[in-house]
């Protein structure tokens, strides 16, 4: 890999799809274990320079220079509380305007790379409220200039909250002297909350892309608690997200997260080390005792464990391990440029691991006995409440607030369009760049940019869920997969309405509603498997098949051990699945194979095969 060149895989772009769909798997998976993503290295620079400036000097320096502190003083801010809520204020204005997670060519955003405030202030593009019919003036699938104004005034008064001198408050002048800079304004605090939430209700891939599962509940703690209650309440918080992510990833899913996470990883060159971490390459992909043990050990025992040491330890020694534990934590993640990309929310959370627990103690006063009684309660229900439900129904809450963060086990999904079909989704959607496709074409051609597509459903079949879509895609097309476009339905997400993350909800039936509505898909022109969570300890995943045209046409489920248990290309065939429903008389019409130029439209190249898998194997 070099500094502008990346690895790209041992086929024939012209040839590649002549191929049979599972053989390009098998490719393509293989690939990914040696050179993950394969994106030169100039990538991987791009966001290290955006992660230090604008947003950790940029942070730095604005909200040192708004509280009246000075930047280049670390010793004075960096236990300062406005500080703090500064910084929760800054994260939340750049992933409020698309500029934080799910950024970039790591999440298919290639050009333009900002999806965010490109999409939510332009009027027309689509939006998903969270509850249509059912929470009042939140109907239909439309932006409109009042939703384009409401989030204008949102990001407006989120500046505003940002760049204002603190507030003397008699809370905090009580507990740390009256030699300090203030607080954010309760009143802005809550004003930006309510925005964000309205926000939400009106389209939920704002609230998501804001991460307002992460910082919608600081803004209370800002506005509403007395200043020890506040950060006693902030540590309550992260250590719900720690370990709501611990819990669930125990099951059989993230082991299969590690490796290819590792694969992707650009600091880590050596293949040796990378094949490590599968049981043995290139014929079994399956995560090996290395990598189950890395993300067992180093993911669900050190999120579950390390928490309660930081939130109950009045021994400062003892906290500063845990700090130092949590540190190289976010670290390790960081480093990895994982695919959604959340590295200013993994450096963050190092910081409020810092401020909290080191600037803050529990034995200096800041322990959760030292909370008011009522507000504990209260914090606790609300913080518990999605993570419980989440983690019960999946199919009411999604990942996010559900504190899945690599978990592994998330509703994902597989779209697959007839020859030439891809297309209406430029025609007839308004958005503010072209599919994913057509973002890479523009620069790389038709051909190249269709194998960099299939990579990414190379990726996806490495982990559990793959294995599940590749069946039911497989058993419901048929044939037809070997000249059907396919795409990762992640990357078509963030596509469509800006931002995705992972979170399959964001791209359910109600997006595929919302497609067919403005591209008039005939019937098995565009079908989709998607497939829900698993409920904790549920054995099981649910999926969906559904026909743009005509709505769901099938509901089932597999058991996933059947999922884990087998090779990302599936040589044994499709896993077993259970149909629950069918549509009475549905038959997928199939759309066959048309003559083109244009590969990605059509399925159909020169049938001589120039890198065989032996080659690959080689």
């Amino acid at each position: 890999m070099g500094l502008k060149t990346g690895d790209f895989p041992p086929v024939d772009p012209a040839t590649f799809l002549a191929t049979p769909y599972q053989e390009r798997i098998k490719i393509l998976s293989r690939h990914w274990v040696d050179y993950g993503f394969g994106t030169p290295k100039i990538t991987a620079l791009t966001y290290i320079a955006r992660l230090f400036f604008p947003f950790m000097i940029g942070g730095i320096v604005l909200n040192s220079l708004t509280s009246g502190i000075s930047p280049l003083d670390v010793g004075q801010w960096w236990n300062e509380p406005i500080f703090y809520q500064k910084a929760i204020l800054w994260i939340l204005l750049l992933e409020s305007i698309g500029y934080g997670g799910s950024w970039g060519p790591l999440s298919g955003h290639f050009e333009p790379k900002t999806g965010g405030f490109r999409y939510w202030a332009k009027p027309r593009t689509i939006r998903l409220a969270p509850w249509p019919g059912k929470v009042p003036f939140t109907s239909g699938d439309e932006r409109t200039v009042f939703d384009t104004l409401l989030y204008m005034v949102y990001i407006a008064v989120l500046a505003v909250a940002l760049v204002l001198p603190g507030v003397s408050s008699s809370s905090l002048d009580s507990v740390v002297g009256a030699d300090n800079h203030g607080l954010v304004a309760p009143g802005l605090a809550i004003a930006v909350g309510v925005l964000l939430v309205l926000n939400g209700l009106r389209d939920k891939v704002i609230f998501v892309g804001a991460r307002g599962e992460q910082y919608l509940p600081a803004l209370v703690f800002f506005g509403f608690f007395p200043f020890v209650d506040m950060i006693v309440a902030a540590k309550i918080l992260i250590v719900s997200v720690w370990v709501g992510a611990g819990v669930s990833k125990l099951g059989h899913h993230v082991s299969m997260v590690i490796p290819p996470m590792m694969s992707n990883t650009p600091w880590l060159t050596s293949i040796r080390v990378k094949r490590m971490n599968y049981r043995n390459f290139p014929d079994d992909l399956r995560p090996s005792r290395l990598g189950t043990s890395v993300a067992h050990v180093g993911g669900t025992l050190v999120e579950i464990v390390t928490p309660f040491v930081l939130l109950f330890s009045t021994n400062m020694t003892s906290t500063v391990i845990a700090i130092g534990v949590m540190l190289l934590f976010h670290l390790v993640i960081t480093s990895t440029f994982p695919l959604a990309t959340p590295l200013e929310w993994n450096v963050l959370f190092m910081y409020l691991t810092v401020f909290l627990f080191a600037g803050f103690p529990a034995g200096g006063g800041f322990a959760v006995s030292d909370m008011h009684g009522g507000l504990l309660a209260l914090t606790l229900v609300g913080l518990l409440f999605f993570p419980v439900l989440g983690n019960l129904r999946p199919d009411l809450v999604s990942f996010l607030p559900s504190m899945r963060q690599y978990a592994g086990n998330w509703a994902t999904g597989f779209w697959a369009m007839a020859p030439g079909a891809e297309a209406k989704l430029n025609e007839h959607i308004v958005k503010s760049a072209p599919m994913t496709y057509d973002q890479l074409s523009a620069t790389y051609g038709p051909e190249v940019s269709e194998v960099v597509l299939h990579q990414i459903l190379g990726w996806r079949s490495l982990h559990s869920q793959g294995r599940g879509l590749n069946s039911v895609m497989i058993k419901t097309l048929g044939d037809d997969i070997n000249h059907y476009t396919l795409r990762e339905a992640e990357f078509s997400c963030n596509a469509v309405v800006a931002f995705n993350f992972g979170d399959g909800h964001l791209h359910s039936p109600q997006l595929i509603e919302a497609i067919q509505k403005r591209c008039n898909f005939a019937p098995g022109e565009f079908v989709v498997v998607w497939i829900e969570s698993e409920p904790i300890f549920g054995g099981r995943q649910q999926y969906l098949v559904v026909d743009a045209a005509i709505g769901i046409v099938e509901r089932g489920s597999y058991a996933v051990r059947d999922a884990i248990v087998e090779q990302p290309w599936l040589p044994n065939g499709p896993i077993a699945t259970e149909v629950h429903w069918h549509l009475h008389g549905y038959e997928r019409i199939s759309h066959p194979k048309v003559a083109s130029a244009n590969p990605a439209a059509t399925g159909v190249a020169d049938p001589d095969i120039v890198n065989s898998t032996d080659a690959v194997d080689a």
